[in-house]
């Protein structure tokens, strides 16, 4: 039995905390989409076919990783895609916090789709996109935080 999971998110920017999980993640399914929504409303730092560029950079060396995008509801997106398992990546209690209600509002809506819950290694639990942003845009290296081979300054215009 093939097992696939949706790894959804703004992945604004894809961080090494983000690999981290995806890593696990794949050793729990056969194939793991990431799926990077967004709201056109909202203006992120990188586009989302940027954010597809840096992930698809970051797990080139990784079998059964797709890479998209989508708008609306995560669910809505998995039922299209026929898949029955949300990962999302947690790095402290507050996120567990705010991860089970969505988790809990997901399975209310369709209750076929689970979610599974993976923390991220120790190394990681304190990267997140908004401090990675935030380094960036007060001029601070924030290359430490992402995977290797993703020039950030070839998607966006930094701060000197």
């Amino acid at each position: 039995m093939n097992r696939f999971a949706v790894f959804p998110g703004s992945f604004d920017p894809f961080t090494l905390g983000h690999l981290d999980v995806l890593k696990s993640a794949l050793d729990l399914f056969d194939g793991v989409t990431v799926a990077i929504g967004y709201n056109t409303q909202k203006a992120g730092l990188f586009s989302p076919e940027d954010r597809i560029k840096m992930i698809k950079i970051a797990t080139a060396g990784y079998r059964g990783v797709e890479v998209c995008s989508y708008t609306g509801l995560t669910v809505d997106f998995c039922t299209s895609m026929g898949i029955h398992f949300i990962v999302r990546g947690l790095r402290t209690t507050t996120d567990f916090e705010l991860e089970q209600v969505i988790a809990q509002a997901n399975q209310k809506m369709a209750p076929e789709i689970r979610t599974v819950f993976i923390p991220a290694g120790p190394e990681f639990s304190f990267i997140s996109s908004t401090v990675v942003r935030d380094v960036l845009l007060n001029g601070g290296d924030a290359q430490r935080f992402i995977p290797s081979g993703i020039d950030l300054n070839q998607f966006v215009q930094l701060p000197k």
